[in-house]
């Protein structure tokens, strides 16, 4: 049986003092107030800066949450992609404010959510925005409470907001959240937008479907017809383009566009990097973008992907488990999928002396027979030791160890016998 040895991790790790690495470049630095960039499948924080700031303003980043609960009403059943949304007089007299984002909208139109989610992903529409919130929650404030209870289900607690667009209130007028002033506007650490990109690809990675569009059709047919172009300008058709970016979303805290919130597959893994308030971008409107391609040069120039376990294949580290009142006396264990895990790159080569792989059972525990072929029974982690660690919720990286074979129960007598023994030998 072909065999994945692990086994020289865990000899590394017990026969000599754990390696502490740091693969962030001292000499790299973003040009903005925080940043971040994470393993999109782990979250595995491979680069940091300032990114616990909560201080920080996200601007229309916020829609990646509204659109998180747009997924997840539609998941529950409560709303469908096809539903008509009335547009309130609140959403259609914010499409009068030339200080915000938006497309042009007919008064007392009814448009689907599907064709508001894509408004509110690529132009950024802040009317698509409050519309779909007073939609699902009955107004924007209900929905806001809805968002805050939904960042603290992922363990965010330092966030503040107050819109469902990411508009600050100086801009919406006697429609602010209730208690809330004048100067209050949406607010985020970049770890927080990273930990919210994350569980939004993990729930829902079908939004890349919509993210990876350059423009989309909007209400065709109908009195709000026109069509929706991407804010977006690291996809293919700008100069800043960058290939492999299939999302995701655009922040403005101003008249510029200063955030963003980006995600792509380069050398077999995906990123996702948080860049927020960049610095002159009022001289160019490129910059979010031109920093996130850097900072995306950096994070895959400094890790790489390797491969653990193949599906199928036993791990020397856990070969088998024993196998209580079963025809056999143990059961062999195999991968029960591929399994990879991103590591430091240096010096051209993978560096693996920093991960450490546990399980969640010990060696002698025994498992009730029948077993069936493919049945989970350990559940494997392997863990990178670092100082970025993981974003908050994340815990290292995860894959089943499965029963080989089947291993039936052995006969009536034989079960008796063995809970004989086993009541002698501990009980006596």
């Amino acid at each position: 049986m072909k065999k994945i040895s692990i086994i020289f991790l865990s000899l590394l790790l017990l026969f000599s003092p754990l390696t502490t690495i740091n693969v962030q470049a001292e000499d790299f630095s973003v040009a903005a107030k925080s940043s971040i960039a994470v393993d999109a499948s782990s979250g595995k924080i491979l680069y940091s800066q300032n990114a616990t700031d909560s201080s920080t303003r996200i601007a229309s980043i916020t829609k990646l949450l509204t659109a998180y609960l747009v997924y997840k009403s539609v998941d529950e059943k409560k709303i469908s992609w096809d539903t008509k949304v009335p547009i309130s007089d609140y959403a259609y007299n914010l499409t009068m404010n030339s200080n915000a984002s938006n497309i042009p909208l007919a008064k007392g139109t009814e448009i689907t959510v599907k064709d508001l989610l894509n408004a509110l992903l690529l132009p950024s529409a802040n009317s698509a925005a409050i519309a779909l919130a007073e939609k699902i929650a009955g107004s924007e404030p209900k929905f806001v409470d809805m968002m805050m209870d939904q960042l603290k289900e992922w363990g965010i607690t330092d966030a503040k907001l107050y819109s469902s667009s990411g508009l600050p209130n100086s801009e919406l007028g006697e429609n602010i959240y209730p208690g809330s002033t004048e100067n209050d506007a949406n607010t985020m650490s970049a770890q927080d937008v990273a930990i919210m990109c994350t569980h939004l690809l993990k729930d829902y990675p079908e939004i890349l479907k919509i993210t990876e569009k350059t423009e989309l059709e909007f209400d065709k047919g109908g009195q709000s017809e026109t069509t929706l172009s991407n804010t977006n300008q690291i996809l293919p058709g700008f100069a800043t383009t960058r290939a492999g970016v299939d999302g995701l979303k655009t922040g403005s805290t101003s008249f510029y566009v200063d955030c963003f919130a980006a995600t792509t597959v380069q050398n077999g893994f995906r990123i996702i990097t948080v860049v927020l308030e960049s610095k002159n971008s009022s001289e160019d409107n490129a910059t979010p973008f031109s920093l996130t391609n850097s900072l995306m040069n950096q994070v895959y120039a400094s890790w790489t992907k390797i491969q653990i376990a193949d599906k199928g294949t036993q791990i020397s580290d856990f070969p088998s488990l024993p196998v209580q009142d079963g025809k056999k006396n143990t059961v062999n264990l195999v991968a029960g999928e591929d399994f990879s895990a991103v590591v430091p790159f240096k010096s051209g080569t993978a560096d693996t002396n920093a991960i450490s792989i546990s399980f969640d059972k010990k060696a002698q525990t025994a498992i009730e027979a029948p077993i069936k072929k493919g049945e989970e029974l350990v559940q494997a982690t392997a863990v990178q030791k670092d100082k970025l660690g993981y974003l908050p919720g994340f815990s290292g990286y995860h894959f089943p160890l499965t029963a080989e074979n089947d291993v039936t129960r052995a006969n009536i007598f034989v079960v008796m016998w063995n809970s004989f023994v086993r009541f002698v030998n501990e009980k006596l």
